[in-house]
């Protein structure tokens, strides 16, 4: 009986053991494939880069694109320093000096025009025009700001300019001839002159008589 009892216990454990084996074997086989795609032998996805640790992942809303730089705006050139750096020129016109002198409000002889940027220098320039009482304008300055204060670069008498820049960043300069029986309404034709810029200087590119 002893025997007996001792075979069938011995009989049944392979058994037992079996069925405790069998899944552990398979939980470690299981966490092997995890631990394997974990590693990066698993499985790939082709296209896909990997993104260093703390990455922000960018987002766009659909519909948006990228903001486009806003341009800074440019503070109007001082007309009373203009006046002033005007008449510390040695060249300037006696006409011109007189009409300076004896301006005492600047609006009555020193107006702004339009802003260009024909010295290409990303900073614009400002058109100053000069005129009398009537408002009469007879010529401009073109005007640079500087460290120092507003700088004079370039000046010519015109009567009642129009002046533009082109899309080269020429400057265009359109005037009305007078000839001495003309009223100020009506003047006999125009002029249309195109200036360029040399690095120093203005230097006249084309001019037309109409």
């Amino acid at each position: 009986m002893r025997t007996w009892r001792s075979g069938r216990a011995s009989s049944a454990r392979p058994g037992v053991l079996r069925r405790a084996v069998l899944p552990a074997v398979a939980t470690f086989a299981a966490l092997a494939t995890l631990s394997a795609c974990a590693n990066g032998s698993g499985l790939r996805v082709e296209g896909a880069e990997p993104q260093p640790a703390g990455a922000a992942t960018p987002s766009i809303e659909a519909g948006t694109a990228a903001p486009t730089p806003r341009s800074i705006p440019v503070a109007p050139v001082d007309l009373r320093l203009v006046r002033l750096k005007l008449l510390a020129d040695k060249h300037l016109p006696d006409y011109s000096r007189r009409v300076l002198v004896n301006c005492t409000v600047i609006s009555r002889c020193l107006s702004r025009g339009s802003t260009v940027d024909v010295m290409h220098s990303g900073t614009p320039q400002q058109i100053v025009l000069i005129h009398n009482l009537d408002k009469f304008v007879f010529g401009y300055f073109v005007i640079a700001a500087g460290p120092s204060g507003p700088r004079p670069i370039w000046s010519q008498r015109v009567e009642q300019p129009t002046i533009t820049a082109s899309p080269k960043g020429d400057l265009v300069v359109e005037s009305k001839i007078f000839k001495l029986d003309d009223p100020v309404c009506c003047p006999s034709g125009q002029r249309l002159e195109v200036y360029r810029w040399s690095g120093r200087k203005m230097t006249l590119v084309s001019s037309t008589d109409q």
